[in-house]
């Protein structure tokens, strides 16, 4: 079994994207390949065939390994819930919240989680492609590190290190990489790719041999910026703002602090007919707009308060008096209703009790049980969907009763519908990537159809950024340095 390491100088210098891509390189020529990211913070997730969750790169890099995404390929997971704290996600499922300080105290022994997945699926591959989190140089979190050097220096894993041009001070970031680390840890990096370069290559040429110089480490390559790799599922916040469409029909979507899962708005972006539009706070719902969307939320109950800080509860109903359309997916589907109830506490103070923006009647109460599950199923109109469900609480109400929205494969029925049809409420991410389900709301809407397979777009994209990197990557020295 190889293994290789992928750690940059900071955050969002396209060490997921890259992962990726090597995953659909190396899997192109016939290597077993698994992804794997120790300790991941997002709070876009995905759902695994095992039964839980990880981050949303680390399913994106087992598509492009053309392999099923597994808990273990993510066996940490941050799920921010506060400024300073987060749900923390052990091998797929829930094991409690910490914050940042407490935490710390946490990392011996999730670092056997760590290994102990990493083990497993280095027995069922050729090739393990690691990805590192944030800064490969935070010596003040070197003490107890299970995202970066403490696992590479654990698991005997050699190292990548990427920095990102795009940003500036790319050379200062590598070189002073090195500085700031110790010895033992700079020693297991092998080499170093400078991603994102826009321009004529040949006149950095003297800054990629000035960083190997100062470092020894060998240059890699320099990877051209790759517009498309925008166009593919994000992990972060980063990837919210993204630029769509220009469509004639609006689709407006507030932005909330916890927002979550919100790759399910990506499909819509990719439509002509179609214009996603993010609210900011401080701005209203455009009074032009289609279809609001509220997508998932991490603490539905902090970003229903959000929201009627900023007025958007007003600025929905009078959405909905003009005639729009409305639909809220998980959390937004928990805040149409009349109330959410937190018996248990399970995001903050137990026994407390909210009224929601009461546009569907019905209620929620969140519990402890978290519903984790790919699903399939069939919209009341008869269209079919396939997606997944990552939720807590359970909504019932008259609304749910009269008219679910959806009725699951196994019988059960999902969401609700208010009476003049115009509000829907669904438990069901990833709606929109089925084309049958996004081409009935599109025609619901009054947008212009197209023949986007928005599935075959993602994969077309993960092959031409193989090539991409092929081209401009030295991978099979890549493939030497994984064999240690």
């Amino acid at each position: 079994m190889r293994a290789l390491m992928v750690q940059g100088t900071g955050s969002n210098v396209g060490k997921s994207l890259l992962v990726a891509g090597l995953c659909r390189v190396f899997a192109r020529r016939g290597l077993r390949v698994r992804p794997f990211k120790p300790q991941n913070m997002s709070n876009n997730a995905a759902v695994t065939a095992d039964g839980g969750e990880i981050g949303r790169a680390q399913a994106l890099q087992a598509r492009a390994a053309g392999v099923e995404p597994s808990v273990h390929m993510n066996p940490v997971l941050l799920k921010p819930q506060s400024e300073i704290g987060s749900q923390v996600v052990v091998q797929g499922r829930v094991v409690g919240t910490a914050k940042a300080r407490e935490y710390q105290s946490w990392k011996p022994r999730l670092m056997e989680a760590v290994l102990d997945s990493f083990e497993r699926l280095s027995n069922e591959a050729d090739l393990v492609l690691v990805e590192g989190a944030g800064s490969a140089s935070e010596v003040n979190l070197r003490a107890g590190d299970i995202a970066n050097m403490g696992f590479a220096s654990a698991a005997n894993v050699p190292v990548v290190l990427v920095g990102d041009i795009d940003r500036g001070g790319v050379i200062a970031s590598l070189v002073g990489t090195k500085v700031v680390l110790d010895a033992a840890d700079a020693s297991m990096i092998r080499g170093f790719i400078v991603n994102r370069f826009r321009g004529d290559p040949a006149l950095f040429d003297s800054g990629m041999q000035f960083v190997a110089e100062r470092t020894g480490w060998p240059a890699l390559g320099l990877v051209p910026h790759f517009a498309d790799a925008a166009r593919l599922p994000a992990e972060d916040g980063l990837g919210l703002r993204r630029e769509g469409q220009k469509g004639s029909v609006v689709i407006a979507v507030p932005v909330t602090p916890w927002i979550s899962n919100f790759d399910d708005l990506d499909p819509l972006r990719e439509e002509p007919g179609v214009e996603v539009v993010l609210v900011e706070p401080g701005q209203p719902l455009p009074a032009d707009a289609a279809l609001v969307l509220l997508p998932g939320s991490k603490t539905t109950i902090d970003d229903l308060t959000f929201i009627r800080q900023q007025g958007w509860d007003i600025d929905l109903k009078a959405h909905v008096r003009r005639g729009g359309w409305v639909i809220g997916l998980c959390g937004g589907y928990q805040m149409l209703g009349t109330r959410i109830d937190d018996p248990f506490g399970i995001e903050g103070e137990a026994g407390r009790s909210v009224e929601g923006i009461g546009l569907l009647d019905v209620a929620t109460t969140l519990t402890a049980r978290k519903r984790l599950e790919a699903v399939t199923g069939t919209s009341t109109d008869g269209v079919p969907f396939s997606g997944y469900e990552m939720h807590i609480g359970e909504t019932s109400g008259p609304d749910a009763s009269r008219q679910p929205f959806a009725r699951l494969a196994n019988g059960q029925a999902d969401g609700a519908v208010s009476a003049d049809g115009r509000v829907v409420g669904t438990y069901v991410h990833g709606l929109f990537a089925d084309d049958r389900q996004r081409a009935r709301w599109l025609n619901l809407l009054g947008a212009a159809t197209s023949d986007l397979a928005y599935e075959t777009l993602v994969d077309d994209i993960l092959d031409r950024f193989a090539d991409h990197l092929e081209a401009h990557l030295d991978c099979k020295r890549l493939l030497a340095i994984s064999a240690g």
